[in-house]
């Protein structure tokens, strides 16, 4: 009896061991999704319970902690879809030792990061999620606008400090007054106009990619060049993509027009406004202060800049919320699906379809 019963302990092991070793086999024999994500700031879940609940059966998920595509390596390199989370830039060295990937996803808005140009000659997709922190992004460029008018910060540091003198006076204003001027009117630049408009600012926006009458839809008014918009805003808030005619488009000559009582909001690349001429002119009293939640060359480097003074900043995180980062992982999980199986390919940003390759 003894013995029966041993050999069917033995049994019972041999079996789960063929179960272990045969669910091994097949997530091995699956095709690899990798999600890169910034060793110095992660964000992802290194379990991606998200990711694997929408891929499972098509591919295998791992999460990589990168501190730049320098550190593609092994198993990387045979992925059929990256998941990209923001600050690791991908370039052509890295794109060229890609070996089996169909499409690198970002997980967010901006694809700056991506060497596209490297991507469509390799004939990999660059997709991203577009949607998903519209409503996020928008109320945290406003916060930072409404902070800066109502001199939030200062005034609660005079509060802390036992102090009632509200220093700031000459800095705090009535929204009603004041011309809130916007570069780039897609979506999240929309979301924003209609919330300044709430809130009784007398809005207007710069975008010479938009077709006449759009302004006339959202009911703001439009100014047809950038310097017209600088020079009216008591507001400036910035929803353009990063790229080469973006790059640096508030520098040291648009900050000049601006007037010096002036807010600056950025909440959409750090690159589009040069961080050694906002932060100059912060120190100058040349503007009257600056809401960046990103910044070039982000994070900051050193005490000097983060001691700017009437400089609010907040870690590149407008997007963030716990709905929009779930809606984002799905979006880009979604696509990373589709590019294994070999489905259309949804966001695509660079015409690239690889089912078509």
């Amino acid at each position: 009896m003894h013995r029966l019963e041993s050999g069917g302990v033995v049994r019972a092991c041999i079996e789960a061991g063929i179960r272990l070793f045969n669910k091994e086999l097949n997530r091995l024999m699956l095709p690899l999704v990798a999600i890169i994500d910034w060793t110095l700031q992660p964000v992802s879940e290194p379990a991606a319970s998200i990711e694997n609940s929408i891929i499972a059966g098509a591919a295998h998920v791992k999460t990589y902690l990168c501190n730049g595509d320098q550190d593609f390596q092994g198993e990387i390199l045979d992925a059929r879809a990256i998941l990209l989370w923001h600050n690791i830039p991908i370039t052509e060295a890295s794109i060229s030792r890609l070996r089996r990937c169909r499409a690198i996803i970002r997980i967010g808005v901006g694809y700056d990061s991506v060497d596209v140009e490297a991507a469509s000659k390799y004939g990999i997709a660059v997709c991203n999620v577009p949607d998903y922190g519209t409503e996020e992004v928008a109320d945290h460029a406003m916060a930072l606008a409404l902070a800066l008018c109502r001199q939030l910060f200062p005034l609660d540091a005079e509060a802390k400090a036992l102090g009632w003198a509200i220093k700031v006076e000459p800095k705090i204003r009535r929204l009603r007054e004041l011309t809130f001027g916007i570069v780039g009117l897609g979506r999240i630049g929309t979301a924003v106009a209609l919330r300044a408009k709430a809130l009784g600012f007398k809005t207007c926006f710069y975008d010479p990619y938009l077709p006449n009458g759009v302004h006339k839809a959202v009911g703001i008014a439009r100014h047809r060049t950038l310097d017209a918009l600088l020079s009216a805003a008591d507001v400036l808030s910035l929803h353009c993509p990063l790229n080469k005619e973006t790059r640096h488009l508030i520098a040291e000559r648009e900050l000049a027009l601006l007037k010096p009582t002036a807010y600056v909001v950025n909440t959409a690349r750090g690159g589009i406004i040069k961080k050694t001429a906002i932060l100059e002119s912060l120190r100058q009293g040349r503007i009257a202060g600056a809401g960046l939640d990103v910044v070039e060359d982000e994070p900051f480097k050193t005490k000097e800049e983060t001691s700017t003074p009437n400089l609010i900043s907040t870690c590149h995180a407008a997007f963030y919320s716990v709905e929009a980062k779930r809606e984002m992982r799905e979006t880009a999980a979604r696509i990373a699906r589709q590019a294994v199986v070999g489905e259309r390919l949804d966001n695509v940003v660079n015409g690239i379809d690889p089912a078509k390759i």
